[in-house]
């Protein structure tokens, strides 16, 4: 995630502004997605889930608020640069972390605020556009060979199978569900044409050195479609969330199996890669311990090791920013 655009060397650095990378929207995708999974824990009655996950949503939405400024910032001093950026083919699809983000934010927040209706629908329909845009510039590259084999990563997923589903979940609380249903059989078509790409490239051998922290990408489109299908349908069985969660762990296990790949990977930001996904998956499992009825610690113990994974993750970010190594030098 934070392979340079061009091999040429720099001979100085440039202002943080332009190295402000795309990747770190999965920093309040992650947070907002723990939101969700308190959320879903409050439910069950637990007593400090409610104001944890009201801490987590203003967290999240503070930082996301934060990167949409810098970006914006970004657009109007270093366009040219942004430009090269978009049609990257890895910081192209990363930048589909903002508005996936974007629609987080919206399905968490149409609940609680219903009179903010066509504030939240309006910032829907532009996550989408851009949403859409940059899908479509990654299946351009696939579809006409211009995507270099060794960058098929599952960085790709991103623009297409969470953008759907997290969409899909955003028009649903926003009472459009037709439209949700569309969107939803879009993201699970776009994992479908995806996942044997993608999955051949991984067998094939190791990620290149920056982008194995990625690899956390690969567990979303199962967590994330399990509880998106929570969302759309809420008299869905516990039952069939459970299929979905036994689909997750096939791709659970295989990041696990290829420790050796990132354990040993200098941190940077881009292992917030994990977040979403532990935090969908968490929130997933509650779901089905409030359907089926099953002990609540089951949900507790799920949300408790999402929150240290995360935890750990926001801990090592913010010595990054301390030492001045958070950005990459060029």
């Amino acid at each position: 995630m934070n392979q340079p655009l061009s091999s040429a060397s720099t001979l100085h650095v440039r202002p943080w502004l332009a190295r402000l990378h795309p990747g770190l929207f999965a920093i309040p995708l992650g947070i907002l997605g723990l939101d969700g999974a308190w959320q879903h824990l409050a439910a069950l009655s637990i007593r400090t889930a409610q104001p944890t996950a009201n801490t987590l949503l203003v967290g999240g939405l503070a930082l996301l608020a934060l990167l949409s400024l810098l970006w914006l910032g970004k657009a109007l001093r270093h366009g040219s640069l942004l430009k090269r950026e978009f049609f990257h083919p890895v910081q192209g699809p990363l930048l589909a972390l903002w508005p996936v983000s974007i629609l987080l934010a919206v399905s968490q927040l149409a609940p609680l605020y219903p009179g903010a209706k066509a504030g939240l629908l309006t910032a829907t329909l532009l996550a989408l556009l851009l949403q859409g845009m940059i899908a479509w510039q990654v299946v351009k590259q696939l579809a006409t060979g211009q995507m270099p084999e060794e960058l098929v990563t599952p960085v790709l997923y991103l623009p297409i199978v969470p953008g759907g589903l997290v969409g899909a979940m955003a028009l649903a609380a926003l009472d459009l569900h037709g439209f949700a249903m569309l969107l939803l059989g879009m993201g699970l078509g776009g994992w479908a044409l995806l996942e044997m790409r993608i999955l051949h490239r991984l067998f094939d051998g190791p990620l290149p050195l920056a982008l194995r922290p990625t690899l956390g990408i690969e567990m979303a489109p199962a967590a994330v479609a399990t509880l998106a299908a929570s969302a759309l349908w809420p008299q869905l069985p516990a039952e069939i969330l459970v299929i979905g969660l036994g689909i997750a762990c096939g791709p659970v296990v295989a990041v696990l199996t290829r420790w050796h790949w990132w354990s040993r990977t200098p941190f940077t930001f881009s292992f917030w890669s994990f977040s979403f996904p532990v935090a969908a998956l968490a929130a997933a499992i509650v779901e089905a311990v409030r359907r089926g009825g099953w002990p609540s610690e089951v949900a507790l113990a799920a949300v408790l090791l999402a929150s240290l994974i995360i935890a750990y993750l926001a801990l090592r970010t913010l010595l990054l920013l301390l030492r001045g190594q958070l950005l990459p030098q060029n």
